[in-house]
């Protein structure tokens, strides 16, 4: 497994100034075409969301009033509650409007065809299937890896790959409030 904590990822400006993208990883890692991608974004302000033909997202609020998400004659959605996944094809043109200003979301990204991506909030101890992948990210209280004893709070977490034989033990809560997502990518075929 490895770690990460959300600030201290370099942050990438988005191309319209609408935000920017802090990557957690890409797999396979620097490749144009990814497989799947974990990533927090800071949304600044609304305008056009990147299309991403291909692939499959499920974007998860982490902080702020929300976002509206529009594909015109597909869906209006509102994302206001924090740890709620929303799940939409990256095929579709979307607008992203912010009624209460600036936001942070967890963005998860799948090459359709080559796996397919689970994200649930969860309370509990996490144990990664063999040969998936995934993330999870610490939204409160404080959680530990088993694999090496790490303690991870908000905005921290760890992300493993696919290839691994044993993704290295559980993810467990260690304290009362302990509260995550958990983004599990299972291969396809």
């Amino acid at each position: 497994m490895s770690h990460f904590d959300v600030e201290t990822l370099a942050a990438g400006r988005w191309r319209n100034g609408g935000g920017a993208t802090r990557e957690i990883v890409s797999r396979p890692e620097g490749a144009e075409a990814f497989e799947w991608r974990a990533s927090i974004a800071d949304i600044d302000r609304g305008g056009p969301f990147s299309e991403f033909p291909g692939v499959d997202r499920t974007l998860t609020l982490l902080a702020g009033d929300g976002v509206r998400l529009t594909s015109t004659g597909v869906f209006d959605r509102l994302l206001a509650r924090p740890g709620e996944p929303f799940a939409f094809s990256g095929d579709l043109a979307l607008s992203a409007e912010l009624p209460g200003g600036a936001c942070r979301v967890l963005n998860i990204m799948v090459r359709r065809g080559r796996g397919a991506a689970r994200v649930e909030r969860v309370a509990g101890p996490v144990v990664p299937p063999v040969g998936h992948a995934g993330v999870l990210h610490v939204l409160r209280g404080r959680w530990r890896t088993e694999a090496d004893g790490h303690v991870m709070t908000a905005g921290q977490g760890v992300w493993w790959d696919g290839v691994d034989d044993a993704p290295g033990g559980a993810v467990v809560p260690l304290s009362p409030d302990a509260d995550a997502l958990w983004a599990d990518v299972a291969p396809v075929g």
